[in-house]
Protein backbone atom coordinates (compact mmCIF):
# COMPACT_ATOMS: atom_id res chain seq x y z
CA UNK A 1 0.00 0.00 0.00
CA UNK A 2 1.53 3.23 -1.44
CA UNK A 3 1.01 5.87 1.86
CA UNK A 4 2.49 9.40 2.25
CA UNK A 5 2.50 10.80 6.01
CA UNK A 6 2.96 14.51 6.78
CA UNK A 7 3.98 15.65 10.26
CA UNK A 8 3.95 19.16 11.49
CA UNK A 9 6.55 20.93 13.20
CA UNK A 10 7.74 19.92 16.44
CA UNK A 11 5.90 21.98 18.99
CA UNK A 12 5.50 19.24 21.72
CA UNK A 13 4.42 15.95 23.04
CA UNK A 14 1.36 15.74 20.46
CA UNK A 15 3.34 16.11 17.90
CA UNK A 16 2.23 11.88 17.28
CA UNK A 17 -1.03 12.40 17.45
CA UNK A 18 -0.69 15.20 14.47
CA UNK A 19 0.26 13.06 11.95
CA UNK A 20 -1.78 12.55 9.26
CA UNK A 21 -1.40 9.36 7.08
CA UNK A 22 -3.01 9.32 3.27
CA UNK A 23 -3.79 6.01 1.41
CA UNK A 24 -3.52 6.22 -1.96
CA UNK A 25 -5.69 3.72 -4.12
CA UNK A 26 -6.06 3.27 -8.27
CA UNK A 27 -9.53 2.52 -8.69
CA UNK A 28 -9.97 2.37 -12.69
CA UNK A 29 -6.70 4.33 -12.89
CA UNK A 30 -7.61 6.99 -11.61
CA UNK A 31 -5.79 8.27 -8.02
CA UNK A 32 -7.83 9.12 -4.92
CA UNK A 33 -5.62 9.75 -1.75
CA UNK A 34 -8.10 8.58 1.45
CA UNK A 35 -7.53 9.42 5.19
CA UNK A 36 -9.10 6.84 6.77
CA UNK A 37 -7.16 3.32 6.75
CA UNK A 38 -10.50 1.06 6.23
CA UNK A 39 -13.18 1.86 3.94
CA UNK A 40 -16.19 -0.18 2.70
CA UNK A 41 -16.60 -1.31 -1.13
CA UNK A 42 -19.21 1.29 -0.98
CA UNK A 43 -17.43 4.01 0.67
CA UNK A 44 -14.80 3.62 -2.69
CA UNK A 45 -17.90 3.37 -5.25
CA UNK A 46 -18.72 6.68 -3.77
CA UNK A 47 -15.87 7.99 -4.14
CA UNK A 48 -14.98 7.10 -7.40
CA UNK A 49 -18.34 8.80 -8.43
CA UNK A 50 -19.88 5.38 -9.23
CA UNK A 51 -23.64 6.19 -8.10
CA UNK A 52 -25.53 4.52 -6.88
CA UNK A 53 -23.14 1.98 -5.53
CA UNK A 54 -25.82 -0.60 -5.82
CA UNK A 55 -25.33 -0.79 -9.46
CA UNK A 56 -21.42 -1.23 -9.88
CA UNK A 57 -19.27 -4.07 -8.51
CA UNK A 58 -15.64 -3.10 -7.16
CA UNK A 59 -12.78 -5.42 -7.66
CA UNK A 60 -9.61 -5.37 -5.87
CA UNK A 61 -6.56 -6.47 -8.40
CA UNK A 62 -3.59 -8.01 -5.84
CA UNK A 63 -0.46 -8.80 -7.48
CA UNK A 64 -0.06 -12.28 -8.79
CA UNK A 65 -3.78 -12.94 -8.06
CA UNK A 66 -7.27 -12.91 -10.01
CA UNK A 67 -9.43 -9.62 -9.42
CA UNK A 68 -11.33 -10.04 -6.40
CA UNK A 69 -15.13 -8.71 -6.05
CA UNK A 70 -15.45 -6.68 -2.66
CA UNK A 71 -19.04 -6.97 -1.04
CA UNK A 72 -20.55 -3.19 -0.86
CA UNK A 73 -20.18 -3.58 2.88
CA UNK A 74 -17.39 -5.33 2.88
CA UNK A 75 -14.18 -3.74 5.11
CA UNK A 76 -10.77 -3.08 3.17
CA UNK A 77 -7.67 -2.43 5.08
CA UNK A 78 -5.97 -0.14 3.05
CA UNK A 79 -2.73 -0.89 5.25
CA UNK A 80 -2.23 -4.25 4.14
CA UNK A 81 0.61 -4.35 1.81
CA UNK A 82 -0.27 -4.49 -1.94
CA UNK A 83 -3.72 -2.78 -1.60
CA UNK A 84 -3.98 0.08 -3.78
CA UNK A 85 -5.40 -1.04 -7.08
CA UNK A 86 -9.59 -1.20 -7.65
CA UNK A 87 -11.42 -1.60 -11.10
CA UNK A 88 -14.68 -1.14 -11.43
CA UNK A 89 -17.77 -2.81 -13.48
CA UNK A 90 -21.26 -1.78 -13.78
CA UNK A 91 -24.06 -4.50 -13.27
CA UNK A 92 -26.47 -5.40 -15.78
CA UNK A 93 -30.13 -6.33 -15.13
CA UNK A 94 -29.10 -9.83 -15.36
CA UNK A 95 -27.84 -9.83 -11.88
CA UNK A 96 -31.21 -8.90 -10.11
CA UNK A 97 -30.91 -5.12 -10.22
CA UNK A 98 -34.51 -3.22 -10.46
CA UNK A 99 -35.54 -1.05 -13.48
CA UNK A 100 -35.20 2.41 -12.44
CA UNK A 101 -38.76 3.65 -10.68
CA UNK A 102 -41.44 5.44 -12.69
CA UNK A 103 -43.89 6.05 -10.27
CA UNK A 104 -45.21 8.96 -11.63
CA UNK A 105 -45.74 10.86 -15.10
CA UNK A 106 -44.04 14.32 -16.27
CA UNK A 107 -44.81 16.30 -19.21
CA UNK A 108 -43.33 14.92 -22.51
CA UNK A 109 -40.85 17.86 -22.92
CA UNK A 110 -39.31 16.82 -19.44
CA UNK A 111 -39.46 12.86 -20.35
CA UNK A 112 -37.85 13.53 -23.68
CA UNK A 113 -34.84 15.88 -21.61
CA UNK A 114 -34.22 13.15 -19.40
CA UNK A 115 -34.21 10.81 -21.43
CA UNK A 116 -31.40 12.85 -23.57
CA UNK A 117 -29.40 13.24 -20.84
CA UNK A 118 -27.65 9.52 -20.80
CA UNK A 119 -27.97 8.99 -17.37
CA UNK A 120 -30.00 6.80 -15.25
CA UNK A 121 -32.97 8.87 -13.70
CA UNK A 122 -36.28 7.34 -11.74
CA UNK A 123 -39.36 9.13 -10.56
CA UNK A 124 -40.30 8.24 -6.88
CA UNK A 125 -43.11 9.25 -4.65
CA UNK A 126 -42.06 8.83 -1.22
CA UNK A 127 -44.93 9.65 1.16
CA UNK A 128 -46.27 13.40 0.87
CA UNK A 129 -43.49 14.11 -1.84
CA UNK A 130 -42.72 13.29 -5.16
CA UNK A 131 -39.09 13.92 -6.78
CA UNK A 132 -36.90 13.44 -9.80
CA UNK A 133 -33.78 11.31 -8.97
CA UNK A 134 -31.06 11.53 -11.63
CA UNK A 135 -27.99 9.87 -10.93
CA UNK A 136 -24.34 9.95 -11.78
CA UNK A 137 -24.90 13.74 -12.70
CA UNK A 138 -21.08 15.29 -12.92
CA UNK A 139 -19.93 17.84 -10.91
CA UNK A 140 -17.72 20.93 -11.74
CA UNK A 141 -13.95 21.03 -10.31
CA UNK A 142 -13.67 21.84 -6.83
CA UNK A 143 -15.38 19.28 -5.46
CA UNK A 144 -14.10 16.20 -3.86
CA UNK A 145 -16.35 13.68 -5.78
CA UNK A 146 -17.22 13.85 -9.71
CA UNK A 147 -20.48 13.11 -9.99
CA UNK A 148 -23.69 12.51 -7.23
CA UNK A 149 -27.08 11.70 -7.69
CA UNK A 150 -29.15 14.52 -7.59
CA UNK A 151 -33.21 14.91 -6.75
CA UNK A 152 -35.97 17.60 -6.88
CA UNK A 153 -39.18 17.75 -5.62
CA UNK A 154 -42.15 18.15 -8.04
CA UNK A 155 -45.33 19.97 -6.26
CA UNK A 156 -48.67 19.91 -7.45
CA UNK A 157 -49.62 21.65 -9.84
CA UNK A 158 -46.12 21.61 -11.45
CA UNK A 159 -45.16 22.86 -14.47
CA UNK A 160 -46.95 25.87 -13.48
CA UNK A 161 -46.03 25.67 -10.08
CA UNK A 162 -41.82 26.11 -9.93
CA UNK A 163 -38.90 23.43 -8.50
CA UNK A 164 -37.17 24.81 -5.60
CA UNK A 165 -33.59 23.87 -4.25
CA UNK A 166 -31.80 20.62 -4.96
CA UNK A 167 -30.66 17.57 -2.98
CA UNK A 168 -27.31 15.45 -3.35
CA UNK A 169 -26.45 12.32 -2.58
CA UNK A 170 -23.72 11.93 -1.25
CA UNK A 171 -23.24 14.82 0.62
CA UNK A 172 -21.02 17.63 -1.50
CA UNK A 173 -17.96 18.63 0.23
CA UNK A 174 -15.21 21.45 -1.56
CA UNK A 175 -11.81 19.97 -1.88
CA UNK A 176 -10.96 23.15 -0.52
CA UNK A 177 -12.21 22.23 2.93
CA UNK A 178 -14.29 25.18 3.10
CA UNK A 179 -18.04 25.05 4.37
CA UNK A 180 -21.21 25.07 2.22
CA UNK A 181 -23.81 27.48 3.44
CA UNK A 182 -27.60 26.57 3.59
CA UNK A 183 -27.53 23.32 3.69
CA UNK A 184 -28.98 20.50 6.03
CA UNK A 185 -29.73 16.74 5.55
CA UNK A 186 -33.19 15.54 4.85
CA UNK A 187 -34.03 11.92 4.59
CA UNK A 188 -35.70 11.06 1.15
CA UNK A 189 -36.83 7.00 -0.19
CA UNK A 190 -35.00 5.71 3.21
CA UNK A 191 -31.60 7.68 2.82
CA UNK A 192 -30.40 11.28 3.63
CA UNK A 193 -29.89 13.98 1.22
CA UNK A 194 -27.87 17.49 1.32
CA UNK A 195 -30.69 20.04 0.50
CA UNK A 196 -29.27 23.14 -0.68
CA UNK A 197 -31.33 25.70 0.04
CA UNK A 198 -31.05 27.91 -3.27
CA UNK A 199 -34.15 29.77 -4.37
CA UNK A 200 -34.87 31.71 -7.13
CA UNK A 201 -34.84 35.76 -6.69
CA UNK A 202 -37.35 38.49 -7.74
CA UNK A 203 -35.52 38.98 -11.05
CA UNK A 204 -35.38 35.31 -11.82
CA UNK A 205 -38.86 33.78 -10.93
CA UNK A 206 -40.40 30.64 -12.39
CA UNK A 207 -41.60 31.71 -16.01
CA UNK A 208 -44.47 28.87 -16.23
CA UNK A 209 -44.42 27.72 -20.55
CA UNK A 210 -40.80 28.82 -20.27
CA UNK A 211 -39.18 26.82 -17.41
CA UNK A 212 -39.01 23.20 -16.84
CA UNK A 213 -36.58 20.70 -15.45
CA UNK A 214 -34.05 21.52 -18.33
CA UNK A 215 -33.23 24.86 -17.06
CA UNK A 216 -33.87 24.07 -13.55
CA UNK A 217 -30.84 21.47 -13.52
CA UNK A 218 -29.18 24.39 -15.62
CA UNK A 219 -29.96 26.47 -12.43
CA UNK A 220 -28.22 23.55 -10.23
CA UNK A 221 -24.77 23.65 -12.31
CA UNK A 222 -24.46 27.75 -11.98
CA UNK A 223 -25.05 27.10 -8.23
CA UNK A 224 -22.79 23.99 -8.00
CA UNK A 225 -19.87 26.44 -10.33
CA UNK A 226 -20.46 29.07 -8.47
CA UNK A 227 -19.86 27.80 -5.07
CA UNK A 228 -17.10 26.01 -6.18
CA UNK A 229 -15.46 29.27 -7.61
CA UNK A 230 -16.34 31.33 -4.06
CA UNK A 231 -12.85 32.70 -2.97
Amino acid sequence: MSTNESQAPESGADDDARRKREYRVMIDKTLFVLTEPVVTGRQLLVQAGKLPPEQFAIYIKLPGTQPKRVALDEPVDLRAPGVERFVTLPLDQTEGLDAPRRQFSLPAEDQEWLDGLGLTFELVTDPGQRRVIVHGLPVPAGYTVPSVAVSVRIEPGYPDVQIDMAYFRPALVLASGRQINAICDEPFDGTIWQRWSRHRTPMNPWRPGIDSLSTHFALIQEWLEREANKA
